[in-house]
């Protein structure tokens, strides 16, 4: 988000809430004279003035929501008074689904939406799995060698694997490996790339020619009827549908491809990255989950996808959402008018300690024990609540769990240095590389 954005207004029912203090303005000033990250103001205005508070960063207000009540008035009950304008990765994008709004969103979403539950997700079961499978095969090698690995990399590169299988029927070759890196690269610049349009696609030109020269590739392969050994995939299913919906010109299809290769690979990618790092410095979470069952089990499943899970808490998919108001409400006592910016953010609402007792601590058994976690739905949501939560969730936690089940019980990392400190864009990523060498199983 652009903290120098137009934002709306808020304004207090009478009797029900106080007005946003003045000392609140010194306190954003502190902030910008810092230089800190966005979320580090976020994290003050929450301590000091509550779940849902007002702060100014500019001449009006805007409204950040953390309270799990009020976050599921905004994104499930009324998504319609709270939408989503834009979304900062149209550069990259453009109309994909994810930026879509409206009856465009509508229909995009009902195509793909059969994709990614029940019978299509057993579709892509076995190329997650092959994937997985040669994850496992390139550390053994690393095993064998000692060769240190960059962990990010691994797992952009598997998460990249599984989503291209998905796509194309095709595992990914090195070529597109390599072209796709360019992908990566876009999302990490987007939230520093200048605001004019033109000068931020300038910036990142060439990377984007490199994404759109894949894109054409593989759209021109799949209508030209190349199936690959895994067999048709989601973009078949695209270009079918161009052939009875006009508005599936080759521009959208290309924006279709790229969205479901950001939110296929880029958010499971750093989902990973941090679990190893959050291994790393609780190696007693691995063994507790090797030890919840044998290999296969549903007991072990299930522990396996606690680590996932207990990692979105600490480093949720997307770790703020905006929403504008459209229309006047009431939202938990404060009349917010219609122009009103909001800010969800599941990363504070994840940490709060009220909700989570010793939020800061990498626990997974809070998933797989009873009451271990806030019943709320509002209180969990690493990939959204309501009508445009991710549409992949079920792809994302899939490919984690598969991957994991072939790798925890085989290999341990040693990090030969960790990243200090997060980078909060898009995503919340690592900020710095993640090299290691594997060592022998310590269970």
């Amino acid at each position: 988000m652009d903290p120098e954005a137009s934002l709306g207004s808020l304004s207090h029912v009478p009797g029900t809430g106080r007005p946003v203090p003045e000392a609140e303005l010194g306190l954003v000033q502190r902030w910008r004279s810092g230089g800190g990250e966005l979320v580090e103001l976020l994290s003050q205005v929450r301590e000091r003035f509550g779940s849902i508070a007002a702060f100014r960063l500019g001449p009006a207000s805007t409204v950040l929501v953390t309270d799990p009540q009020a976050v599921q008035h905004v994104l499930a009950r009324h998504p319609e008074r709270y939408v989503k304008r834009s979304h900062r990765a149209r550069l990259l994008i453009g109309d994909g689904v994810l930026a879509a709004t409206g009856a465009a969103w509508k229909r995009q979403r009902r195509l793909l939406q059969s994709q990614f539950t029940g019978t299509g997700m057993r579709r892509y079961e076995q190329r997650i799995t092959e994937a997985a499978r040669t994850t496992a095969g390139r550390w053994g090698g690393y095993a064998r060698t000692g060769q240190t690995l960059d962990v990010g990399r691994e797992m952009r590169r598997f998460a990249l694997d599984a989503i291209w299988r998905s796509l194309t029927g095709h595992p990914l070759d090195d070529g597109t490996e390599r072209e796709l890196a360019a992908v990566a690269a876009v999302a990490a610049a987007l939230p520093t790339l200048p605001a004019d349009v033109t000068d931020a696609q300038d910036a990142v030109a060439a990377d984007l020619a490199r994404i759109d020269a894949v894109a054409r590739h593989a759209i021109e392969a799949a209508r030209g009827g190349a199936v690959g050994p895994d067999g048709p995939g989601l973009l078949h299913v695209l270009i079918d549908a161009a052939n009875e919906r006009p508005e599936y010109t080759d521009r959208l299809i290309r924006d279709e491809l790229v969205t479901l290769l950001v939110a296929g690979h880029e958010t499971t990618a750093i989902t990973l990255t941090w679990l190893y790092l959050l291994l790393d410095r609780y190696p007693a979470a691995r063994e507790q989950a090797l030890a919840a069952g044998d290999e296969g089990s549903t007991q072990r499943r299930q522990a396996i996808q606690a680590l996932v899970h207990e990692t979105l808490r600490l480093y949720p998919s997307a770790w703020i959402l905006p929403r504008h108001a459209t229309e006047d409400d009431t939202l938990a006592g404060y009349t917010v008018e219609a122009g009103t910016d909001i800010l969800i953010c599941p990363y504070l609402t994840h940490r709060d300690p009220e909700l989570w007792p010793d939020p800061e601590h990498f626990d997974p058994r809070r998933f797989i024990t009873p009451d271990g976690r806030p019943a709320h739905p509002g209180a969990f949501f690493p990939f959204g609540i309501g009508p445009r939560a991710c549409l992949g969730l079920q792809f994302a936690l899939r490919e984690s769990t598969v991957l994991l089940e072939h790798l925890l019980p085989v290999h341990t990392l040693a990090f030969s240095s960790t990243p200090t400190k997060a980078a909060y864009g898009i995503i919340v990523r690592p900020d710095g590389p993640t090299p290691a060498t594997l060592e022998p199983p310590r269970t």
